[in-house]
């Protein structure tokens, strides 16, 4: 694929496409003064504001626990490098306890105070559990007492209850975590507004090729530990945004028609619930 024109305000060069995703086509490009940067060029899809909301959540972390946000272009975002280490290396290395400690540090720079106000354009959660809502409404009007429905009143008790509404990365997993020249740092945010737990919620699924930790009880106890202390919250609380965000997952994957990841969020989210109850 032949690279596309950046602008000559980057001053960057020698691109070379090293990802393309449903999303984007991922450049890493070098800077005037040699450095390695990323250029994220969007292609046309229909949850583009998805990524434009990220966009901003970048330009107002101006670094603190996530890349840098170096010069965007319409559609095309010019990025900070932030290496080729993932969490799920340091999982495969070091144990999925050590991946679990650093993403936990990567939460709580995320969520460090920012003097500058949030985006104005980060989707509400309320907004991004509308699926979840929409598959359980329709489970109960079947007559269906399923997971769905339990966990839609879960996500409403915890949207009615919040206090602690922040702008949130929305995606946190172990292949959005990477280890670059400043460190550990978040890639590829959604812009999200709501409670900080959503954002340890998707950890619990993740990796996505590695079933037997995320159904593991004692792994689900010990990050449902770990992300409560870090974000001063109950473990329960953890696992309830856990269960929710599992089956808002899933009703995505049911709209797809998505049967088999489907399938492996429910079996998920109910491995938690599980666990959630035994506490």
């Amino acid at each position: 694929m032949d690279a596309p024109a950046f602008p000559k305000r980057w001053r960057v060069g020698a691109p070379e496409l090293i990802a393309e995703t449903f999303s984007s086509h991922i450049w890493k490009v070098v800077r005037e003064d040699g450095s390695p940067a990323i250029v994220k060029d969007l292609k046309p899809f229909d949850d583009v504001e998805d990524e434009l909301r990220g966009e901003h959540f970048l330009a107002w972390r101006r670094g603190k626990g996530a890349v840098r946000l170096l010069g965007r272009d319409g559609h095309r975002m010019l990025l900070e490098y932030a290496g080729e280490t993932s969490l799920s290396q340091v999982l495969a290395d070091q144990g999925d306890n050590a991946a679990t400690a650093i993403a936990a540090e990567v939460m709580a720079r995320l969520f460090s105070p920012s003097k500058h106000p949030a985006p104005p354009d980060l989707q509400p959660l309320r907004t991004r559990f509308s699926s979840l809502f929409k598959k359980a409404k329709a489970d109960r009007a079947a007559g269906e007492k399923s997971l769905y429905s339990e966990a839609a009143e879960i996500a409403e008790r915890l949207l009615s209850d919040a206090v602690d509404l922040r702008p949130l990365h929305g995606d946190l997993h172990h292949d959005n975590i990477m280890r670059g020249p400043r460190g550990w740092l978040a890639i590829d945010p959604k812009g999200v507004l709501g409670d900080p737990g959503f954002d340890a919620a998707n950890m619990f699924y993740n990796p996505l090729d590695r079933d037997d930790l995320c159904i593991d009880p004692q792994r689900i106890a010990h990050m449902a530990q770990v992300f409560a202390a870090t974000l001063r919250q109950s473990p329960p609380t953890i696992l309830d945004h856990a269960i929710a965000y599992g089956c808002l997952s899933a009703a995505w994957h049911h709209e797809d028609r998505n049967v088999v990841d489907e399938n492996r969020e429910l079996a998920i989210a109910a491995a938690i619930r599980t666990v959630r109850f035994s506490l």
